[in-house]
This record gives structure tokens, C-alpha cells and sequence, in this order.
């Protein structure tokens, strides 16, 4: 954080390490989190002028944003939030804002169960979903299906390197989900086995292209080439409204340690210094809308290329963010 930026609250200080080393992922918690830390800035904020506490709630929410640029559940809590406030003295602020976040907080967590219940309508009585990475959108579809009593079976890929498909498999075996889990490498050979590929999604763009963890892509075009249809279960807190006056979405590149450590890194160059060696490491791909069949969210399933309407519908025209102002 800047000099020049007025102090944040511990909370949301703490929110934010957390949120940028993954220890709070997936983009509804992430999204949870946010809308907590705001109030919480709000609740412990010691402004003496509404100017002030607005300076502050901004600060707060410049820190949040900055942890994950791609998560767009995140900056859409944050315009929530801060949009919404309203109040001519400092209480009248702080109340406003406690009061959005927690509104927030409440839609959020109808809005998965809703989403689960459509979901599972695509879901059929023996199926078998191919996923990818950590989605809890994914996993209320699958328990959505569960509850109304259809056996299911998945197929996980590990989605390496950080292997949050590890997450997403010890759920489903918490439910008796049978799991077969995959190196990624592996996806071809079992695709023939699966009926369904179900991924989530960090954002979505006004053409209906879809952001999520690397590797969702290639997923994507091979299901495709067998016939098996692509699902991404994503709540509304994912589209991305500034991509609608031409923005593209900010790829997220994470730290080259995770994909190799600096020992390893020493048994190749012999020098831990060595520039010669470049490590990519991309959080995220872009699936385009033509390998795309369907996208579920609260709000009911879309074909890709009509998410644009739902977007303007709930975000309008959106431009500029209000932590900028």
C-alpha cells in the first residue's frame, strides 16, 4: 500500500495476505471476504469527517482489489459495497455500509444454493462430471443432484501446480462421490469417460468467454471435439461488467516458486541466478463462447453468447471503479 493512502484496518490488511496467497479462495469466498473486510474497515473506522471515512472505505478496498486482479467476484463485492453507501455524517456511512455488506453477504449465500438447484437439472441419474481445479459452484450443483437423491460420479483433474483439484475431490468423497482423480496430462484418455465437463469460472467476459484456472481451455476443446457438453456453473458476482466498453481481463501471473522451487531450479541452471531460465506461470485461460454450451448461474442458464444481456441487465454500462475516485 501507498504512503499517501489513509490506514486500513488490521482485518482487512490480514483479508487481503490472505486472499493474495490463496489461503481464501474460491471466487464466492473470496467475494465473502471482501464484503466482511469492508464492514469490518467500517465498523473500526476513526474518521472524523464523512470525507475521511469515504478515504478510508476507499483505501480498504484499493487493498483488497489489488491481491487478485482476475477474481472479478472480488472488485463486484467491492462496488456493492461501496456503490450502496449512503449518509450525510460518518454513523449514517458506517451504518449504510455495514448494513450493504451485509445484504451482500446474505444474496451470496442464496445465490449458490439457487444456482445448485439449476445446476443439477442438467445433471442425470448415473452421470459422470469431469471437473477442473476448486469451484464451489461446481460442488452445489453436485450436491444440489445428490440431495434429490441421482447418483453421480466424477472424474477430477489434479490442476496443477498448486493441485486444487485435491480440495474438490476431498468433498465429493466427504459426500460418497465416487472420484477418480487425474494428473492433468490424463484428460484425453478419460474424457471418454465422462458425460458432462463442469468447471467454474474467476470472471466472464460481455461475449461470453470464460476466465478460469489455466488448463480450462484445453479442456474445453476436447470435450468439445468428443461431443461432451461444457458447463460452467458461475454466479452472477462473476461477470466482468467492464469488459462491455471493450477491457480485456487481466491474466493473473503467479510466482514462478510454485511451479518450480529454487532448489530445482539450482539442479538445472547451477545458478539460482541464471536469467537464461524463464518460468510462466499463468493463473488463468480463456475459454472462447463457441466451446462453451451453457452457463449456470443463480439467475437461471444462458447460452454464452446471451450473457451480455444479464450483465447489462444487473451492471448497466458500467465504467471506472469507485476505489479510484
Amino acid at each position: 500500500m501507498s504512503d499517501d493512502r489513509p490506514d486500513v484496518a488490521p482485518a482487512v490488511e490480514e483479508t487481503a495476505e490472505s486472499i493474495s496467497a490463496m489461503e481464501i479462495r474460491g471466487a464466492a469466498t473470496i467475494a465473502d471476504a471482501a464484503a466482511a473486510a469492508l464492514a469490518t474497515q467500517a465498523e473500526q473506522s476513526d474518521a472524523a469527517t464523512p470525507a475521511a471515512f469515504r478515504a478510508q472505505l476507499r483505501a480498504a478496498a484499493r487493498e483488497l482489489y489489488e491481491t487478485r486482479p482476475t477474481a472479478v467476484s472480488l472488485p463486484n463485492a467491492l462496488r456493492y459495497v461501496l456503490r450502496g453507501m449512503d449518509g450525510e455524517t460518518v454513523a449514517e456511512l458506517q451504518s449504510s455500509a455495514v448494513a450493504r455488506a451485509e445484504r451482500f453477504r446474505a444474496d451470496l449465500e442464496q445465490a449458490q444454493d439457487t444456482l445448485g438447484e439449476i445446476g443439477a437439472n442438467r445433471l442425470r441419474d448415473g452421470d459422470v462430471v469431469m471437473t477442473h481445479c476448486h469451484s464451489t459452484d461446481v460442488l452445489a450443483c453436485i450436491e444440489a443432484a445428490l440431495e434429490e437423491g441421482k447418483h453421480v460420479e466424477a472424474i477430477v483433474k489434479e490442476t496443477r501446480p498448486r493441485k486444487q483439484g485435491h480440495i474438490t475431490a476431498a468433498q465429493l468423497r466427504e459426500w460418497d462421490v465416487p472420484v477418480t482423480l487425474i494428473v492433468d496430462n490424463a484428460t484425453r484418455r478419460y474424457l471418454d469417460d465422462a458425460d458432462h465437463v463442469l468447471v467454474g469460472a474467476d470472471s466472464i467476459a460481455a461475449d461470453g468467454s470464460v476466465v478460469n484456472k489455466i488448463g480450462t481451455s484445453g479442456l474445453a476443446v476436447n470435450a468439445r471435439e468428443r461431443g461432451i457438453p461444457v458447463v460452467v456453473a458461475a454466479q452472477t458476482i462473476k461477470l466482468h461488467p467492464d469488459t462491455m466498453t471493450g477491457h480485456t481481463v487481466e491474466i493473473e501471473m503467479r510466482d514462478e516458486t510454485e511451479v518450480l522451487s529454487e532448489g530445482e531450479r539450482a539442479e538445472i541452471t547451477g545458478d539460482d541466478a541464471d536469467e537464461g531460465l524463464v518460468v510462466e506461470n499463468p493463473a488463468f485461460d480463456v475459454t472462447p463462447p463457441r466451446h462453451v454450451d451453457a452457463i449456470v448461474t443463480e439467475r437461471g442458464q444462458f447460452p454464452p453468447e446471451s450473457i451480455v444481456t444479464l450483465m447489462r441487465e444487473l451492471f448497466g454500462e458500467t465504467t471506472g471503479e469507485p476505489w479510484e475516485s
